[in-house]
């Protein structure tokens, strides 16, 4: 084995790397979303048993099971949006598998989301976490950590009101920052879907989905655990599954994470490096300082994206 992964075995091994999942789990209770009567819809999931230990099968077990692309813990690909449609690669089953993996870097706003659940991140919120953790990379993966995972049952998740359903998200200007100017992978969110929870009443409705995806851009949906990853410094993989033309997947979101050093807390953290032999320039770790209802009108009335 080369020098490389078996040190990045050792530390997984020893400690000094940790897997943190964050996957919600997948069932028939898992929240999808709804959309207006004029619309299809996707269902929720399903498992039907062929086999356990029985007549039909009596050393194996097995389902059957149905669900939408984007059910549960997802993976928004391209094609997904109308603005994607025409890229190259766009689909599961053709984008390049290395487009999956990269550096995360991890936006708090969980103390603002919980004053107002409708909370847009802005660009001046990226400059100022920027501003303490250095500029976001090409090729990473933007997580918007809310706290909104903490939310267990599925109307607190959905959170349908009476002018539809109220999640936080991202302001038009900051994906189009992140999407062209900071070149990310994809972004990442707790809530149903990457756009809020009011944004088919934007202009353009759901900037985010049309933003991202037209600049070949990926979408990570329902993650939960984002609180056990620091700002900076761990590696997230998310590969969906190779569906032939796939708009998305359900999938396995893990991070690889540094350890914690003693008595260190989750923002802020020093940490270990990832790979002591890699080059400063191609290792991703913390800087060693605390810093290194809808109107009637609209055709989207019950929810959104």
């Amino acid at each position: 084995m080369p020098a490389l992964l078996a040190e990045l075995i050792d530390a997984l091994d020893t400690g000094r790397l940790r897997i943190v999942d964050l996957t919600q789990p997948l069932g028939p209770d898992t929240p999808v979303i709804g959309l207006p009567p004029q619309f299809a819809s996707s269902p929720g999931m399903s498992i039907e048993v062929i086999s356990r230990y029985d007549q039909n099968g009596p050393a194996w077990y097995w389902n059957t099971i149905r669900l939408g692309e984007h059910t549960g813990t997802h993976f928004d690909a391209p094609v997904h949006w109308i603005t994607g449609k025409d890229l190259p690669d766009n689909a599961c089953d053709t984008i390049p598998p290395r487009r999956f993996v990269g550096p995360a870097c991890v936006i708090d706003v969980s103390a603002e989301v919980a004053k107002k659940p409708d909370f847009l991140l802005m660009p001046e919120h990226v400059a100022a976490w920027e501003g303490q953790h250095g500029r976001i990379p090409r090729g990473a993966w933007v997580l918007l950590r809310t706290g909104w995972s903490k939310r267990t049952s599925a109307r607190e998740f959905l959170n349908v009101q009476g002018d539809g359903p109220h999640s936080p998200g991202f302001h038009k200007s900051t994906s189009e920052l992140l999407a062209r100017e900071r070149d990310v992978t994809g972004v990442g969110v707790e809530t149903v879907g990457t756009d809020a929870g009011q944004a088919g009443r934007f202009d353009p409705p759901f900037p985010n989905h049309a933003t991202m995806h037209g600049a070949g851009k990926f979408g990570l949906a329902s993650l939960r655990n984002l609180d056990q990853l620091p700002a900076t410094g761990a590696v997230v993989i998310a590969a969906p599954l190779k569906i032939v033309n796939g708009s998305g997947s359900p999938l396995r979101v893990l991070a690889i994470v540094p350890a914690r050093r003693p008595g260190s807390a989750t923002r802020g953290v020093e940490s270990l490096p990832l790979f002591t032999s890699l080059s400063p320039s191609r290792c991703y770790r913390l800087p060693r300082s605390s810093r290194c209802r809808w109107h009637r009108s609209s055709p989207w009335a019950p929810s959104g994206w």
